[in-house]
């Protein structure tokens, strides 16, 4: 798909279909797109063009993919060295995370600091439970609350994450730029955040038998 246009930031709706995907397991029609947000399905294609058109022109290391009938985020091979070092980290580590932990868990790294709204909103389910998980594993620690209504709790990573992923400091979390200067050029998408995040936590339980 290619678009002229540009953009800088996503519109709501463009950022409800993200969040669709992200939490998708298979890709999405834009029929379906458009009865999950209760818009024409000329609105649903246009805002997907949107969604395109800026992972495209931000650089993001996830890219949006039409596959089988329907459009899936897809991880970029610009990221698959990364996403290796993550995956063999994870499954090197003693804490045993499920699937919906080890996302949870991304989300607040690259986030953070973060509320469990906001989280919840990128993951599209809710996450109390999941991040009372990660806090008595020790790797997200509760950072204070965020100004506001109602000061929700604001949530970071802690030095055991840093310990357990082999990071100096967070700020050690691959950025495109330097993936970028490994020289990697094309992009030829072929999995999904989530079954990336999948195998790690699969291969994690296969590691504790």
């Amino acid at each position: 798909m290619s678009s002229s246009a540009r953009f800088d930031t996503l519109s709501e709706t463009a950022a409800k279909i993200e969040a669709i995907l992200f939490t998708a397991s298979s890709p999405v029609s834009v029929k379906e797109l458009a009865e999950a947000l209760a818009i024409p399905q000329s609105a649903a294609a246009n805002e997907i063009r949107n969604l395109f058109s800026y992972l495209e022109k931000t650089g993001s290391g996830i890219v949006l993919q039409e596959l089988a009938g329907g459009w899936k985020l897809m991880t970029s091979p610009l990221a698959s060295d990364a996403v290796a070092r993550f995956r063999d980290t994870a499954q090197r580590q003693k804490i045993r995370l499920s699937k919906a932990a080890v996302e949870t868990l991304a989300v607040i790294a690259y986030n953070q600091p973060v509320t469990r709204s906001e989280i919840e909103d990128i993951r599209g389910v809710r996450c109390e439970r999941v991040i009372e998980t990660l806090l008595s594993h020790g790797i997200v620690r509760i950072a204070g609350r965020k100004k506001g209504t109602g000061s929700p709790l604001l949530y970071r990573t802690t030095d055991l994450f840093l310990e357990t992923f082999g990071l100096a400091a967070i700020s050690d979390l691959p950025t495109l730029e330097e993936l970028q200067e490994l020289g990697h050029e094309s992009y030829q998408p072929t999995r999904t955040p989530g079954t990336v995040m999948a195998e790690a936590a699969a291969s994690r339980e296969r590691d504790g038998e």
